[in-house]
Order: structure tokens, then sequence, then C-alpha cells
């Protein structure tokens, strides 16, 4: 945790952040894209404390100091010494896309640690053979799917574990589906606003099935795996896989690597993103981590590989975090051999920044040069304008920046901001970035070049663009607004 709180102030405000806070100032039961847990923080914390990162990163930190904590937990439950709580515990410590969970604020933040508590109810249970052990896995289930939908792939894994180890035993108990009950009914809020939206995000999957997402061939698949828990922990992992899968303390933990095949096939056949599989690592990691303890007895060799993860993790580190200056990052990662589009999960342009990082750039300079446009309108015009987001990162950043720049109005077409719609504007001047937006720029007679932003470190597709002025519309916004409608 101490990690985060360091350098987690260092760049600026990631642009899902700027979205949550949006989100979280329109309270709901749910969203296009996410439940309603993340935004409800979001939401506070810049009610509270404004764009401060601190208080705004500070849940997710806690959640992944929780994770390595019941990391290490988990192995002393499956039998490992010291020397196995400290392997897993530094592994997931220092796994690259742990370290990001912990960062920022985003639906993932919770996901390795419901996933991990889940799997540590399991263990009790095969330990114990007290099937109440049913409702608190229930529980952390319903917890986690107020933070993401995710964990359903996991569970569909967990439920072929169930059905093919002696867990099927817990089929004819009560516990079990009293447990699933409790789930329901915590995540209820969010389903019931999918329901009453016709499964807005069912049609957001669709994209990502559609070609969003790279459709990643196995190889590259598990290679990405590497990269985002990290090369020195990929001995580890495997070695949970074969401990869970060949020699469990339990017969009941063959559920484990059974969920991850399954998750993995559905992944793949889905053109799932990579890191989708990232939060049952800490559970293989436990698991392998006791299984490496029994392997190595010569205690100078252990402590050799403790230092050797956690020299490779520290060097490392720097690929994740906003440690180095940005225009040092590529040569150090060319240094190691690493591009910054090597783990990347989505088609397009890759900047000189990864995602997580980039991300994090240019969204006040974008908020202050559209607004300076909007102010050089004249009064007529001003009155009747609006920003036109891309997606929802430039949108909120209007939304969040503007007001104190006296900034325009903000809709976009864009997940949750398509629902909130076009409010009271007719279209007949719109400002908006670049010159892909379509239907929308078709609709417009007359299209004016009035500006550029330039952010060398900012996202490849918001790092170099023009600011357009848009008048004279074909149709009013409020009828183009349906043909408008991007869900990604």
């Amino acid at each position: 945790m101490l990690v985060h709180l360091v350098v987690n102030s260092r760049y600026g405000i990631f642009s899902d952040e700027l979205y949550f806070i949006v989100c979280g100032q329109h309270p709901a039961m749910g969203y296009v894209d996410q439940p309603p847990l993340v935004p409800l923080i979001a939401g506070l914390s810049h009610s509270w404390f404004g764009t401060a990162l601190l208080p705004l990163r500070l849940i997710p930190a806690l959640a992944m100091a929780l994770t390595v904590g019941l990391t290490a937990e988990l192995a002393r439950e499956l039998g490992g010494g010291r020397f196995a709580q400290w392997l897993s515990g530094l592994t997931v410590l220092l796994g690259g896309d742990f370290l990001v969970d912990g960062l920022l604020l985003l639906t993932d933040m919770m996901q390795p640690l419901t996933w991990l508590g889940c799997s540590w109810c399991l263990l009790r249970l095969a330990k114990t053979k007290d099937q109440r052990w049913w409702l608190a896995f229930g529980a952390l289930a319903g917890i986690s799917l107020l933070s993401k939908y995710l964990i359903l792939f996991f569970l569909a894994g967990l439920a072929v574990g169930v059905v093919v180890t002696p867990l099927r035993r817990s089929l004819l108990q009560r516990w079990i589906y009293l447990g699933a009950a409790i789930a329901l009914v915590i995540a209820s809020p969010s389903l019931v606003w999918q329901a009453m939206h016709d499964w807005p995000f069912l049609e957001l999957s669709k994209t990502a099935v559609n070609g969003k997402n790279l459709a990643l061939t196995p190889l590259e698949f598990f290679g990405q795996q590497v990269l985002f828990v990290g090369p020195a922990a990929a001995p580890v992992w495997l070695a949970g896989l074969w401990r869970y899968s060949v020699k469990p303390r339990f017969v009941e933990l063959r559920a484990f690597p059974i969920a991850y095949a399954v998750m993995a096939t559905l992944f793949l056949w889905l053109h799932g993103k990579a890191y989708y599989i990232v939060p049952i690592y800490p559970v293989l990691l436990a698991g392998g981590a006791v299984a490496i303890e029994e392997w190595l007895l010569w205690k100078p060799l252990r402590g050799a590989v403790l230092a050797a993860v956690t020299i490779i993790g520290v060097v490392l580190a720097p690929l994740a975090l906003p440690i180095l200056p940005p225009e040092k990052y590529a040569s150090y990662a060319a240094s190691l051999g690493i591009s910054s589009g090597a783990a990347s999960s989505e088609r397009g342009q890759q900047g000189s920044l990864p995602p997580q990082l980039a991300g994090m750039f240019g969204w006040p300079e974008m908020a202050a040069k559209v607004s300076a446009v909007y102010n050089a309108l004249p009064p007529d015009e001003r009155a009747r304008a609006v920003f036109y987001g891309r997606d929802y990162g430039e949108a909120a950043a209007l939304d969040i920046y503007g007001p104190a720049l006296h900034g325009p109005p903000v809709v976009a077409g864009n997940n949750n901001y398509y629902l909130w719609g076009p409010k009271e504007f007719d279209g007949s001047v719109v400002i908006v970035l670049d010159g892909d937006v379509t239907p929308l720029m078709r609709n417009y007679r007359s299209i004016q070049v009035v500006g550029s932003i330039d952010n060398p470190f900012a996202q490849s597709w918001e790092a170099h663009m023009a600011i357009y002025v848009l008048r004279k519309p074909r149709v009013s916004l409020q009828r183009l607004w349906p043909h408008l409608k991007h869900y990604e």
C-alpha cells in the first residue's frame, strides 16, 4: 500500500476515473458499462476532495494490500510455511497487473480480492466440511458483482469444478443455494437496472466480441499472462496449476484449475481481453508457492528465489506504475526488450506509454483548449453551443474540468452519456475533436477548424487532434441522437 501512496499522484487522473466521477454525480442502481459501486466511490471522493488523487485511489490501494495479505494467508491454510507465504505475497505485490489494480480506481480493483476471498471460503469448506461457508462465498460474490460483472466467468468455471469434484455433495444441501440467493440479493440493484434498460451491458459486450478486442491466439493469450502477472511469477502459478490438479491437499481444490481452463477457453472463444483471467492468479500463486516450498529444501536457495522475484519485480514496476518521467518510459521499456503495446488487448495504434499510464495525460489541457474555443464564440452562438465527446473520456474531462474554465455543456453518444441524452441542445453549434465522428460530421454543412491539441504522452487517439466547430446542421441533435449511440 505504501508503494501506491507514494507514486499514485505522480501523473494525473485516468480517463475512466473521470467517467466514474461523472457517473457518481448521476446516482443510479446501475450504468451501461458497470455496476454502481465504483461510481459511488468516485462521486463521493470528488464531492469531498475534488480531483485529489490520494483519496480517490485510497480504496484500490487498500484492496490490493488486503489481496497480498490474503494470498499469504491462503498459502498458510494450504500448509505453507514462511517461505511459501513470502513467495506468494511477493509475486502478487510485484505483479504488473496487480500494481495497476492497486493504483487506479477502476472496476477491476476488487476482483483479485473477491475471487481470492471466494476461493478461501472453498478451502475452508474443504477443510471443515462446514457447508455454511457457501454463505460467505455468496456474500463475496455479490459484492464483487457490485463492482464488475467479471466474476460471473469465475463462477461459471467453479460451477464446472463443483460438478466434477466432491464439492458436488453441496448440491444436495441448502447452503449453496442460500449463498447464491445472497449473491443475487446483493447484486440485484444493478441487475434490475440492466433489465429495465434492456440489458445494455450485453449490447456493449457484443462490440468487444465483434471487433474491438484483439483476437488472440492461445500462444498470444498465455504470453500476455506472463506480462500481466510478471515473468518471475510464471513458474509459481504454473506450479500452482500442477499442485491443484495433480497433488491437491484436498481433492475439492481441483475446482481451481478446472475454473482456470474453463475461463481461458471462454475468453479465447469470445475474444475476451487477456487480463480478464488475472484475478485468479493469487489463488494459483498461493498453491504454487506451497509446492515450490516442498521442492526447495535448501534455505539459501529459497533466499535466492525470493531475492530474484523481488529484483525482477522492482525492475519491471516502472512499466506499470507512474514512476519514471514519461519521456523516459519508452527508452526504459526498450532497454528491457518490451514495447508499450506488448500487452495491448484492443485494436488501434499504440502510443509512447501503455494505456494505463497514457490515460492519465492530457485531460486538463484538453478541457482548457476546448473551453477557450467555446468562450471565443459570439455570445449568440455560445448560448447554443455544446461540446460533443467522441468517447466518455473526452466528455468526462470537460464535465469535470470545464466548469472552472467556464467551458461548454457536454453531451456524448458513448455508453451512459447516450442515456443522458442531448439535453436541451438542438446541435446548431457543436464543438468536437478530431474529424472521424460519424454520423455527426456528415450532418453539418459548415465545418471549421479552430485549434488543435497536441500531447505526446496521451493515448494515441487523443494525442494529436484538431478542434472543430460545426454549424448549419441538416437535422437537429435530438433527431440525430439515436444514430449516435455508441456502446463499447
